[in-house]
């Protein structure tokens, strides 16, 4: 295995910070729940707003509307503080308050409460500590609690995402690997090249992205740490060398790779290399996703015809298919409960983003298409991110009733939402 070079054609970035995406609510919920998040105090100017933030965050969930600060009778900032009866006035369901202050030894301390104003009783407070340069991220945090405590699912605003960018004329086109916030807030380019990358897929503990990189046509799959920058050749075999995925315990990368002959299922080895071969079959066998137990892999082959999502038994070796709806189906991940997989199904309507039950084997369709792809789960299982024709990012719901549009400059393509951090 080779550290990652000039020689390759591929430009570590020292993480420079890009243009933001741009999130726009296409479908929300009819009815969404009315929320009041007051103004937090500080005692000081602070570098981000944490209440903007806070709301941001929950009304992008598609599932809160939250107050206008100009429609607000009383800006509280702790529970003794707040008179219900002005708040049911105004027809708020919930009321999130708080207050920043600085901590001892640095930093900062966000404590926020979230009222029920019909009940007249706090249902939540915590203190979050937040590091000097950590606001946005105590912020998000605060969202997630409350989004918790409210719907019963975990949130996902303290999550990140990656993604793929190609800018400029064919001839002179820039790839970049992308590392954002989930808001989109805070993209910074990890690995820029000349050629094309690819399938990037985070590690179980999200501190390394492997990917897929071409210099002079020939593709390599590297392992990069974010925070060091390091980045290093983990396989390149004659032929193709690609669709990275990580093993739930971190220690081995499922890859697509055609040295043997047919593009083939392989096992690899982070530490060490070394590979096992898991298919064997005359058509190709590509994509793999490992099961969240790791017990399983499902890939896309065209064993039967046509491209069709397969599962592996990793201790018996057996493989049974999975998907017949539609004229194919490629590109699987499972859900984190492993109840399900997102998948793309190509019918009459093209190429739209499915939810595949696997106990029921029932198939719903959640984007409208023509030509979706690169589906990804966000950790808690309940929305998924895919890439629309025209170079957009969007976002879904599983239960298809909350859809986003997210824009940037340039075509935005293969998205990857991170793990938890935990």
């Amino acid at each position: 295995m080779k550290r990652l070079s000039l020689a390759v054609g591929l430009l570590i970035s020292t993480l420079q910070a890009h243009a933001e995406l741009n999130i726009v609510i296409d479908e929300g919920v009819t009815g969404a729940l009315p929320i009041a998040v007051v103004p937090f105090k500080s005692d000081g100017n602070l570098p981000v707003d944490i209440t903007e933030i806070i709301r941001a965050d929950l009304e992008r969930s598609g599932l809160f509307e939250a107050l206008d600060e100009d429609r607000m009778l009383a800006k509280p900032s702790r529970p003794e503080d707040v008179q219900f009866q002005n708040w049911r006035t105004a027809d708020v369901d919930n009321l999130v308050i708080g207050e920043v202050t600085r901590a001892a030894g640095g930093g900062y301390n966000i404590r926020f409460h979230l009222m029920d104003v019909y009940r007249g009783k706090q249902v939540i407070g915590y203190d979050v500590p937040a590091t000097q340069n950590g606001l946005r991220s105590g912020a998000h945090r605060v969202a997630d609690f409350v989004f918790q405590a409210l719907t019963g699912q975990r949130g996902v605003f303290n999550t990140r995402i990656a993604y793929i960018t190609a800018n400029g004329e064919i001839g002179q086109r820039r790839y970049e690997l992308i590392v954002a916030d989930a808001d989109g807030y805070d993209p910074r380019a990890i690995v820029r090249s000349a050629e094309p990358l690819m399938s990037p897929a985070w590690s179980p503990d999200r501190r390394k992205m492997a990917y897929v990189a071409f210099d002079d046509g020939e593709s390599a799959i590297f392992i990069h740490e974010l925070r060091s920058g390091v980045a290093r050749e983990l396989v390149r075999k004659p032929g193709i060398n690609g669709a990275p995925a990580w093993s739930p315990d971190g220690e081995k990368i499922a890859a697509a790779l055609s040295y043997s002959g047919n593009p083939e299922i392989y096992i690899i080895d982070v530490e060490t290399g070394a590979e096992r071969k898991l298919t064997n079959s005359s058509a190709i066998d590509t994509e793999p996703t490992w099961s969240p137990d790791g017990k399983k892999i499902a890939f896309t082959s065209d064993r039967g015809g046509q491209p069709q999502i397969y599962e592996l038994d990793l201790a018996s070796n057996d493989v049974r298919r999975l998907t017949y709806e539609g004229r194919s189906n490629a590109r699987a991940q499972y859900a984190p409960d492993g109840e399900s997989l997102i998948l793309v199904n190509l019918d009459q309507q093209g190429y739209r983003i499915g939810l595949l039950e696997l106990g029921s084997r029932q198939l719903r369709i959640l984007s409208k298409g023509p030509l979706d792809e690169s589906p990804s789960f966000a950790p808690n299982g309940r929305v998924i991110m895919y890439a629309r024709r025209g170079g957009q990012l969007a976002t879904a719901t599983t239960d298809g009733r909350v859809r986003q549009s997210l824009s940037q400059q340039g075509t935005v393509r293969e998205p990857a939402w991170s793990p938890y951090l935990n």
